[in-house]
């Protein structure tokens, strides 16, 4: 029996042990494969990856983990470095096939950064393929729940359409980024993306809560409080914590410190549902966080202030001018050629030498082969109070 049956018109799933062996050996005999990942993070408390679709230049397959207890044959391939491996918008990818399976990539081209590197303003995978090629992508199932079986022959369809073009397209990205001198760039780029990881998160949950910052003491107290209770009820009922409570709701209720149903039902956001479900459990926590002693009240961590840097200001006022002109002459995104943490790196360390720009963590070479005279100089004449 051949590997994969395409041609005939059906995309195999891969769902068992013999068949994941076959194909490991057939990708094993590739000098390049497209991959991308269907995850369930919309619909569960802890994601995971639950399809994985690869393509090589005329076959597709749609590898099943959820039926499969060991990947490890597929993880030769991925991980060869003889092997490239072209995905788009890789970096959670890459997080998640280590996370789940130990998988690593190590010879990859994201054709997202390609596009960003080439100036194209509609990085996406369904806008690039129009552009290209005119191939209409169906996002219809971009959202749906990876994790349910059987998956429909119309998901399949989908899933498959995100990688089977990939490679086409990688030849033309390639080529263009070849011929503008910037495919280092992409390389080096690829290369840092590869040594990405998922990070389990430490320390209270208001630090990963958008609008946190704004609270202070008390409120900040009875707003962790309130992420607290979302997390277990979120891990009870295996859904995103998004989807029990929104950050927004919790955010005014951490404000107004409601105390009675009543209070409780006249929030924005907070639906009868919620309130009949769930009233008890947030107006405890309000209360929780209305008892914690003065003396354990938390503190939003915050950084010093540029400004405080004695011509900080000033200089960073002329590296996002300069940056923005020499994007537009490179025709790049300004955020793309140097994003802010670096300008403000170069504001506040102002370096004067390229020892020590380059020391600065997180600089590329590709940028200091391109603007490292140009920071200096920034720098420099700030410094000395010319220009």
């Amino acid at each position: 029996m051949s590997i994969n049956n395409q041609q005939a018109g059906i995309c195999e799933i891969i769902t068992t042990a013999d068949r994941l062996a076959e194909l490991a050996a057939l990708l094993a005999r590739q000098t390049e494969i497209a991959v991308d990942l269907e995850m369930d993070s919309l619909h569960h408390y802890r994601e995971k990856v639950c399809l994985i679709q690869v393509s090589t230049r005329s076959q597709s397959w749609l590898i099943d983990p959820l039926a499969l207890s060991d990947l490890s044959p597929l993880a030769a391939s991925l991980s060869n470095p003889d092997i490239l491996v072209v995905m788009h918008g890789s970096d959670y990818d890459i997080r998640s096939l280590h996370r789940d399976f130990g998988i690593e990539v190590n010879n990859l081209f994201d054709t997202m950064i390609a596009a960003r590197f080439l100036g194209i303003q509609e990085f996406g995978l369904a806008a690039l393929l129009r552009a290209r090629f005119g191939i209409e992508l169906d996002k219809k199932y971009q959202k749906a729940d990876w994790s349910r079986r059987p998956l429909t022959p119309e998901m399949s369809a989908y899933a498959v359409a995100d990688t089977s073009d990939l490679l086409p397209l990688y030849d033309l990205l390639r080529a263009e980024l070849l011929q503008k001198g910037r495919l280092s760039w992409l390389e080096e780029e690829c290369s840092l993306v590869c040594q990405a990881r998922v990070t389990e998160k430490e320390g209270p949950l208001f630090l990963y809560c958008k609008g946190s910052g704004k609270l202070r003491g008390r409120n900040l107290a009875i707003l962790e409080e309130l992420l607290q209770f979302r997390d277990n009820q979120a891990r009870e009922l295996d859904r995103p914590p998004f989807k029990v409570f929104s950050a927004e709701t919790l955010l005014v209720i951490a404000e107004r410190t409601p105390r009675t149903m009543i209070d409780l039902s006249g929030i924005k956001g907070m639906t009868p549902g919620q309130v009949n479900r769930h009233g008890a459990g947030i107006l405890q926590a309000v209360v929780n966080g209305m008892e914690i002693p003065d003396d354990r009240l938390p503190r939003f961590p915050r950084p010093p202030k540029n400004d405080l840097i004695e011509g900080a200001k000033e200089r960073l006022k002329r590296l996002k001018s300069w940056r923005e002109h020499k994007s537009a002459e490179l025709g790049l995104e300004p955020g793309v050629l140097a994003p802010n943490w670096l300008l403000e790196s170069v504001a506040d360390f102002s370096p004067a030498t390229y020892s020590s720009l380059e020391s600065i963590s997180g600089v590329r070479q590709w940028q200091l082969n391109l603007c490292a005279e140009d920071l200096i100089r920034i720098a420099a004449d700030m410094t000395t109070g010319e220009g």
